[in-house]
């Protein structure tokens, strides 16, 4: 079955992607601090403070997705409660990630987005909420 190794793959996706935001939120917030920008009149203390955390939060959510996928990948069952709430929720992550995608970065990035919102979706959708049973004569 294809259910599995989806699974593992998605899992992998969203560790990366999550380390990926992170990181780049962070080299964002030191980028401020070494340049003290300010927006509007902000302090550019708090912008890259603000900066970090928001990269952090974002991507322990993406890497709180993968824990769901590797458990889904570990256990061959289909992801319940919370779970696929999780996994609903990134998927329509990805899609607003891959429309922003579009417009300030480029086709290369609106096509990796979807990739990984078809991932996404194929491992909701390859693994039915209620298994079959096999009918008795």
């Amino acid at each position: 079955m294809v259910r599995r190794p989806v699974a593992w793959i998605v899992a992998v996706v969203l560790f990366v992607e999550a380390f990926g935001i992170a990181a780049l939120n962070w080299f964002l917030g030191i980028v401020v601090d070494h340049q003290q920008m300010s927006l509007a009149g902000l302090d550019p203390d708090m912008m890259s403070l603000s900066s970090k955390i928001g990269g952090v939060v974002f991507g322990a959510y993406l890497a709180l997705c993968g824990v769901v996928a590797l458990l889904v990948a570990l256990r061959d069952r289909s992801p319940a409660g919370l779970g696929r709430v999780l996994l609903i929720s990134v998927a329509v992550v990805q899609a607003l990630l891959g429309a922003f995608a579009w417009g300030l970065v480029g086709v290369p990035a609106f096509l990796t987005m979807v990739v990984v919102l078809a991932l996404v979706v194929l491992l909701l959708m390859t693994y039915d909420r209620y298994e079959a049973t096999p009918s008795t004569p």
